[in-house]
């Protein structure tokens, strides 16, 4: 199936869902869709016979700061039955990056959404677990956000190569050489 076929049979099972359909330069089918009409695309990609987007292969965020809108939430399918691949991609805004949690559609988003949630500081709105995953508690801020500034203070550690005479050598030659030879 096409990517214009799999575009059209989603926009006739899920009316009234905005669905963009964009170049990609591998060539894999990518979607743009609303974050409203995310829940009830996710489980028409799942549920249909003829699409069977059973497999979620990888759940990630992409933070284009300054740019609005500033995420994008990409969500990586895999119709294994059909064997085709799909890349899901919800743009959302920087001043309210928030979408439906997924992990009721396909359970390996749980924690994928705990790790977007950890390091970008997108939500996921009704999530069973949103703990974090990654970073410590004490954390604050997300670390993989364009404008996070570095929160690790450490002082700067130099060191020296490790000096031995050229005896020392020798003897540390010989010693690794007699105990190889006794393996």
């Amino acid at each position: 199936m096409d990517s214009t076929a799999l575009v059209t049979l989603l926009q006739e099972a899920v009316p009234g869902a905005k669905l963009e359909q964009v170049p990609s330069v591998d060539l894999q089918t990518t979607i743009f869709v609303r974050r409203d009409d995310l829940p009830a695309v996710a489980r028409t990609l799942r549920d249909r016979p003829d699409l069977r987007f059973a497999f979620l292969a990888e759940l990630t965020a992409v933070d284009y700061w300054p740019r609005e809108p500033r995420f994008e939430v990409v969500y990586l399918l895999v119709s294994i039955e059909h064997r085709l691949r799909l890349r899901l991609k919800v743009p959302l805004a920087a001043d309210d990056a928030r979408v439906a949690t997924m992990s009721g559609v396909w359970p390996a988003a749980n924690w994928l959404e705990r790790e977007v949630w950890d390091l970008f500081g997108i939500v996921f709105d009704d999530h069973p677990d949103p703990r974090r995953l990654l970073m410590p508690e004490d954390w604050e801020g997300y670390p993989l956000r364009k404008d996070s500034p570095l929160q690790i203070r450490m002082v700067a550690r130099s060191s020296s190569p490790l000096q031995v005479t050229e005896e020392e050598f020798r003897a540390n030659l010989e010693r690794d050489r007699l105990t190889r030879s006794d393996r």
